[in-house]
């Protein structure tokens, strides 16, 4: 199974605490903390990480905490999993060739790999935080997929299956 961190999926949660706050809100750790849900000592950390990235600006002082560095909607997700786990690539060679691998130059799989680290990148690219504050409905079609025909209206989005290709119309 291919997963995110836990450090990193409450990274996007706490950042998409900043995106649904009024732009420029400065957040403390203890507020984010006791908002999010995440502990104290977790949300410490990946502010500080996420502040040595540029995705947030730390304010010292009694009214201190952190802002977003840049608005919301020209930070996605990729920038968040990239700041917090380091590039995306599905296996070590996918990314940049580096010599880790014993056949990584002979092998006949690796530029496959690379495509689908590509699309996956350029997906993840494609989300900012401000989608990220969204909730979709889980409605399982009868192959257990999320129906998209119940997602709610968002702006460029398409909203039916037929608009998705699914048949039905729009």
């Amino acid at each position: 199974m291919i997963r995110i961190t836990r450090l990193t999926d409450y990274g996007i949660v706490l950042l998409s605490r900043f995106a649904g706050a009024e732009q420029g809100a400065v957040l403390s750790a203890r507020e984010l903390s006791s908002e999010t849900g995440v502990p104290l000592p977790t949300t410490s950390k990946i502010l500080k990480t996420l502040t040595r990235a540029g995705l947030l600006t730390s304010h010292r002082g009694t009214q201190g905490g952190y802002s977003l560095a840049r608005p919301p909607e020209e930070v996605t997700v990729s920038d968040v999993i990239g700041a917090l786990e380091g590039p995306i690539a599905l296996t070590d060679c996918s990314g940049e060739a580096d010599g880790t691998c014993d056949i990584e130059l002979t092998c006949p799989v690796r530029t496959n790999w690379q495509r689908i680290t590509d699309a996956i990148r350029e997906a993840l690219e494609a989300i900012p935080l401000t989608e990220m504050t969204v909730s979709f409905p889980f409605h399982a079609g009868t192959d257990g997929d999320p129906d998209p025909a119940v997602a709610p209206a968002t702006p460029g989005r398409p909203t039916t299956g037929a608009a998705l290709g699914g048949g039905g119309e729009a």
